[in-house]
């Protein structure tokens, strides 16, 4: 086991899965020079050269697309959007070009490309740079949809993004890339749609993404004194999502509460 930061555990993931395939490209503002607005791709510049680390214009547009044709062609980007507000910039490159072309190609063109974006409140970064986009995403067919919690998760879950075949789209929430975390020494790819029972209980299920699955162990901690009993989900990934895990909770629990950053109206809930 070591002690490392959530930023760390994703920078240790790209780096992992560069080395093991130089398909693996990443691409992004600041992710080169100064290794990352979050810190987050610290070294790779010089480990890698400037023709996997690339930085790029203020044009989400123009690289999102530019990814989408680099997947296309047999390469594996990741892409680094700033915030993931900026999702909207390159809309159509992500649910127009990227999603469906699978499905378009009758299954002869995959769009293997990964997109890392923070989400989630808290440094006081404004109303453009402060919200949560996952249960938009999640909307589009083609997507996958990943929400790592702890270091541990996102590490694992972004070399299993990385491998994936399809576009994912990875969240990050902003609030966790500095706090330290105690991760194994060595992390195995974690599969998608299968949501972690982070702790047992018998009264009530909360059903938790991203940052709130910590902030729900928290409360189900002070509950227990109370004498009330909760289950905690880390759900990972909203697409695909593992229903039967939820379901099997509620029939135990009888009773559910969803605990999701994004929007309340047709949101993750």
């Amino acid at each position: 086991m070591k002690k490392i930061t959530y930023a760390q555990a994703i920078c240790e993931a790209l780096d992992e899965e560069m080395e093991r395939d130089d398909k693996v490209v990443i691409l992004g503002e600041d992710v080169g020079f100064i290794g990352g607005n979050f810190k987050t791709s610290v070294g790779l510049l010089e480990k890698y050269g400037d023709l996997r680390v690339k930085d790029t214009p203020i044009s989400e547009a123009g690289f999102v697309g530019m990814s989408v044709g680099m997947a296309l062609t047999g390469l594996r980007p990741v892409v680094e959007l700033m915030f993931s507000d900026f999702l909207l910039v390159a809309a159509d490159q992500v649910i127009n070009q990227a999603a469906k072309i699978r499905y378009m190609s009758g299954g002869q063109a995959t769009v293997p490309m990964v997109i890392r974006t923070p989400i989630g409140a808290g440094r006081s970064s404004a109303a453009q740079h402060s919200q949560s986009m996952q249960a938009m995403i999640a909307h589009f067919p083609g997507l996958k949809v990943a929400l790592p919690s702890t270091a541990q998760e996102a590490k694992g879950l972004l070399k299993t993004a990385i491998r994936d075949n399809n576009p994912v789209l990875f969240f990050e929430h902003k609030m966790e890339y500095n706090r330290t975390y105690e991760i194994d020494d060595e992390v195995a790819p974690i599969p998608f749609g299968k949501a972690n029972v982070v702790r047992e209980g018998k009264d009530v299920t909360v059903v938790a993404t991203s940052s709130l699955v910590m902030k729900s162990q928290e409360a189900a901690e002070k509950l227990e004194k109370e004498g009330i009993s909760v289950e905690v989900i880390d759900l990972r990934t909203l697409v695909p999502l593992d229903i039967e895990t939820i379901l099997a909770s509620v029939k135990k629990t009888g009773k559910l509460i969803v605990a999701d950053e994004a929007h309340e109206m047709c949101g993750v809930g």
